[in-house]
């Protein structure tokens, strides 16, 4: 339920054109459907300006299929991440409208055309190939928000001229998304370039004394260059997401907001 779905509802109520009682019914499911293992939340669109995501890792297939056909059938688009790539053909062939994007390892149901939001460009930064399914997860939250996103990847400090032959496009990105693995130097380079926010992913990615992430982690919270935001481990939804939010209009009304309608 947006904000511009909700307002739309009680227009038609004000006019005579739905009855007060088909308005409620309409409005029964809020604050959260409860579907016994899942209590979907409905209101979050209002309140956030962006639907409930379904986090898909732990979850059985039936249990993403219950929730996304719940967040779906208003017409609304919904996301589903981390999802088993095992599960995914299931999944997609249970929900109407729903696509599996392999890159990403998500399932979006886009029933809606996503509405251009915000004044500039996202820029997704990935240090190598092992890094991409984490930024692209970044990249398709951003897009379902309605944002302009760009890319680029595999430009590591391991072969710092691939990231400063990309200085101009660097610096007209309105905001910088950098995903790295390993010792998680990338984004202490990129925001040494930019005078832009820059929403550091360190990532799951490298040997043994990277400790899953946590070297990439504990670098990137440590980095010398200032504007650095961090987000935990491969969470590029999270990085994709607070991007949109650094890159709304400042002049744009609540029902304009992230996802609103």
């Amino acid at each position: 339920m947006t904000s511009e779905h909700l307002f739309a509802l009680l227009e038609e109520v004000r006019d005579g054109k739905r009855p007060v009682t088909e308005a409620l019914r309409e409005l029964s499911d809020l604050p959260y459907a409860d579907l016994g293992f899942a209590r979907v939340d409905h209101h979050r669109p209002l309140r956030t300006g962006f639907p409930e995501v379904v986090f898909g890792q732990g979850k059985s297939a039936p249990q993403i299929v219950a929730i996304l056909r719940e967040l779906a059938r208003r017409g609304d688009n919904a996301l589903a991440t981390r999802v088993d790539p095992a599960d995914a053909a299931a999944i997609v062939a249970e929900v109407p409208n729903a696509r599996h994007v392999p890159e990403a390892r998500a399932i979006v149901v886009e029933q809606r055309a996503v509405t251009p939001r915000g004044s500039g460009t996202v820029l997704v930064v990935a240090a190598g190939t092992t890094d991409l399914a984490v930024a692209e997860e970044a990249a398709l939250t951003a897009r379902l928000a309605g944002r302009t996103v760009e890319t680029l990847y595999d430009v590591g400090v391991a072969g710092l001229h691939r990231i400063l032959a990309a200085r101009e496009q660097l610096r007209r990105a309105a905001v910088l998304i950098v995903v790295a693995g390993m010792e998680g130097a990338l984004p202490t380079v990129v925001a040494g370039l930019v005078d832009r926010p820059v929403i550091a992913v360190p990532t799951s990615v490298g040997y043994g004394a990277s400790f899953g992430g946590v070297a990439a982690l504990l670098g990137m919270l440590s980095s010398c260059a200032p504007g650095v935001t961090v987000v935990n481990i491969d969470n590029g939804f999270g990085a994709g997401y607070a991007a949109a939010q650094i890159d709304q209009r400042a002049d744009q009304r609540p029902d304009q907001r992230i996802g609103g309608r």
